[in-house]
């Protein structure tokens, strides 16, 4: 993984968990101290962040720091929901037909 791919998923992470966390840039800001135009400059990819604010960032997310580079976080829980959509319900549903199998009436 090169340092871009961790970049990358810095800046997807951190939308991610605002997002998930309920804020707007504008609150995030705050809690960082620092500008409204430092998290959207942030978010659009213009600007990485300071060492610093990567940790008050992580401390107002409430996740540790690592967790904003090691992998996309949104794209592991669309592979978990496509898993669950394309395979998993299906074997689920498989498995209460079998174990409640429809009478003939109610065909």
């Amino acid at each position: 993984m090169t340092i871009e791919n961790y970049k990358q998923n810095f800046f997807d992470n951190m939308i991610y968990y605002r997002t998930q966390k309920g804020l707007s840039q504008l609150e995030l800001s705050g809690i960082c101290e620092c500008g409204k135009s430092t998290i959207s400059g942030i978010e659009a990819r213009k600007h990485f962040p300071s060492f610093d604010l990567i940790l008050k960032i992580a401390y107002a997310l409430e996740i540790h720091p690592a967790d904003l580079f090691l992998r996309n976080a949104s794209q592991s829980r669309e592979d978990v929901r496509k898993f669950f959509d394309e395979e998993l319900s299906v074997k689920m549903k498989e498995m209460v037909e079998k174990r409640f199998p429809l009478d003939k009436a109610e065909e």
